[in-house]
């Protein structure tokens, strides 16, 4: 029998209660399960240190919870790819799980934890030490996702729609410079926002790479220079659907290493919010560490 340690967010509502209650039920049918739920980063710690005892971890949260639990395992020299990582998306975006095709119904992701296959992803790491797991973006989206971060016990996903109209009516862009593995890009104007993908998603499903894979040991650079106010609007209709990485304003290029200098700027990182900075780089880990994930349907399995 499988032996899984999950985490889980300790201060979460009565809804999310009901939804880990359910994902609980379905991986103790199948597996031996020890809970530990953790509040602060510092709980995460204690759990580890613990040890797992050859035990599967299991994260049951949003990617800001899989981002700090990456972070502090690969702090702690514990990230092993040989070891996979369970995700039972309990975010408000999810868009980790909804790249790598887990379902977003925490019943139905225990299942296809339970029956998972092991993919080894890249890791996405800054010169600060910090780790990202899905995507890191700045700019407007960041602008964004602080003007939703209050609305989202309220409105869930919706908020980053919300938050998406207040940042962009009030921004006129940020001169910066963008270079991919040292070469600089020719930016026409000001940059709206700049994203670095090892995910395809932002934002509860807004296509922002739609080409990105997460081991492909690359990463999707996006920069949009959209930033009249007609444009903006364009800009920000275009990427619910991935139709943005058509536009003449918008550049996408693959690399390895990322970074970015100009005007101070906000950051969001899988969810985490920090900034203003005035520089940053980020370097792709090839198949640093790995997540369960559904197994591949077989053609037998859709047989009658």
């Amino acid at each position: 029998m499988t032996s899984l340690l999950v985490v889980t967010n300790a201060s979460a509502g009565t809804t999310d209660d009901d939804r880990v209650d359910a994902a609980l039920s379905v991986l103790r049918s199948g597996a031996d399960v020890t809970v530990r739920g953790c509040a602060e980063p510092g709980d995460l710690d204690a759990v580890l240190d613990g040890g797992l005892d050859g035990r599967t971890l299991v994260l049951v949260g949003g990617d800001g919870s899989v981002h700090t639990a990456v972070g502090r395992l690969r702090a702690r020299g514990e990230l092993d790819p040989d070891r996979p990582v369970g995700i039972v998306p309990l975010g408000t975006g999810n868009d980790l799980a909804r790249t790598l095709g887990i379902p977003l119904d925490a019943a139905d992701a225990a299942r296809a934890l339970l029956a998972g296959r092991t993919r080894r992803l890249d890791l996405v790491v800054d010169d600060d030490g910090g780790v990202v797991v899905n995507a890191v973006h700045l700019g407007v989206g960041a602008e964004a996702a602080e003007r939703a971060s209050g609305l989202k016990d309220h409105l869930g996903a919706a908020a980053y729609a919300v938050g998406g109209v207040l940042a962009g009516a009030g921004t006129s862009g940020w001169n910066l410079r963008v270079q991919v593995d040292g070469d600089p890009l020719d930016l026409d104007g000001e940059a709206l926002m700049v994203g670095i993908a090892n995910g395809r998603t932002i934002g509860g499903g807004a296509e922002l790479a739609p080409g990105a894979e997460p081991d492909d040991g690359l990463l999707d650079v996006v920069v949009a220079t959209s930033t009249g106010p007609l444009a903006r609007l364009g800009f920000g209709v275009a990427l619910r659907d991935g139709e943005h990485v058509e536009r003449d304003d918008v550049l996408t290029v693959r690399g390895r290493v990322a970074s970015v200098t100009g005007d101070a700027f906000p950051l969001n990182a899988d969810g985490e919010l920090s900034g203003p900075l005035a520089a940053r780089t980020w370097t792709v880990e090839p198949g640093a560490w790995s997540v369960l994930v559904p197994a591949p349907v077989t053609s037998s399995d859709g047989a009658g």
